[in-house]
């Protein structure tokens, strides 16, 4: 028996709307939660982080407010996601709180993953919840959709989420156990895949339809969220969350898929920063903050010496020692204009100049690369 979740220990768990809500009557499947929660605890218990995009909003808010209807106008969706949104997470907090798990919900736009402020403060929230011992259940702003009331799909969404916390894994709860040569619905002589090194065309072409009216994606959608995590550095399982204990199954030997990580995490995020995003500033630091930043320290004001160039809070900036030799890269948690302010000053001064609630670190160590000789050049 091999326990296929042994190697991760940061998890974001996607749960699609056909597990969670039962598709004759509308309502939660209370049990199968139950179980869920109990596989979840038993993770959280060996130090395994935990974040959860939970599908079910729209579904458990049509049977709320009474929309039979399998296909809703957009403002029937949003009411629907509304209504639904609230008892989705009532839901998910009992159902760990019977484990002495707390809960904190978090509602994302597609700008907040796409751009760099809002995602700064979406993943220190997450980071935050996470280092406090809770369990974040994530979900799209449905209510509030101005065009189509779609991210794209939760798969898609569930990966962003992951790259954006880092997760060593994404697993795709879903009502197949993995990706199958062709759909084995149409294609009995299908044979499944259970590992998948890289995804490919031919592996694209793969892909099927929707399965039911409850879910946004089907197994092309799956496949696209493969592309999101594997190439930030995320593996991705798809697997059957149908039966009880999901998640213990596959810690038991259950079929799935493995979408291999394209590279490391680290290595993922380094390349981001070297070469995604082009640098709005520098600043100068002194020795002492060289020697921080290469002991795997945050860039602190007050070891700033000059701030250059009209960089904004989640900008990419250089970072240089005294010699004005660049030794980092990273991304800024201050305005160019917030950190000309208090550069050279301790925290407690900075709370005293920009409020209590800034953040003290010019640039968090992780969002910040230090340099070797050899990147510099080839920067």
């Amino acid at each position: 028996m091999i326990d296929a979740l042994a190697p991760y220990r940061r998890i974001t768990i996607k749960i699609g709307s056909a597990l969670l809500v039962d598709g004759q009557s509308g309502k939660l499947r209370h049990e199968w939660l139950a179980l869920l929660a109990e596989d979840l605890a038993a993770l959280k218990a060996e130090g395994v982080q935990i974040v959860i995009v939970s599908s079910g909003a729209v579904a458990m808010g049509r049977k709320l407010l009474g929309l039979d209807a399998k296909v809703l106008p957009l403002d029937q969706s949003q009411a629907a996601a509304s209504a639904g949104q609230i008892a989705l997470s009532e839901a998910w907090a009992r159902a760990l709180g019977a484990h002495s798990i707390v809960t904190g919900q978090i509602l994302l736009t597609p700008n907040i993953t796409e751009e760099r402020r809002y995602f700064l403060n979406a993943r220190t929230t997450i980071n935050t919840l996470l280092g406090l011992g809770a369990v974040p259940i994530i979900n799209e702003n449905d209510s509030v959709a101005t065009a189509e009331i779609r991210y794209g799909d939760n798969d898609r969404l569930s990966a962003r989420v992951a790259t954006m916390v880092e997760a060593d894994l994404l697993i795709l709860l879903s009502d197949v156990d993995g990706l199958y040569t062709a759909p084995p619905s149409k294609d009995p002589a299908a044979k499944h895949l259970p590992l998948v090194a890289a995804i490919t065309p031919e592996i694209e072409a793969m892909a099927g339809g929707a399965a039911s009216h409850l879910s946004r994606g089907g197994m092309t959608t799956k496949i696209e969220a493969g592309k999101i995590a594997t190439q930030a550095g995320t593996a991705m399982i798809i697997a059957k969350g149908t039966e009880p204990h999901p998640i213990r199954l596959l810690r038991e030997g259950g079929r799935h898929t493995l979408f291999a990580a394209a590279e490391s995490r680290a290595q993922a995020r380094k390349r981001w920063i070297m070469g995604t995003l082009a640098l709005a500033g520098t600043v100068h630091v002194d020795a002492g903050a060289v020697r921080a930043l290469h002991d795997g320290k945050s860039l602190l004001p007050i070891g700033v010496t000059r701030v250059d160039g009209g960089f904004g809070r989640g900008d990419a900036i250089a970072i240089c020692d005294p010699q004005g030799g660049e030794i980092a890269r990273g991304l800024a948690s201050l305005g160019h204009a917030e950190a000309d302010l208090v550069k050279g000053r301790n925290s407690a001064a900075i709370a005293g100049i920009l409020g209590d609630d800034t953040r003290t670190e010019l640039v968090h160590r992780d969002n910040m690369i230090v340099l070797s000789a050899l990147e510099v050049k080839a920067g």
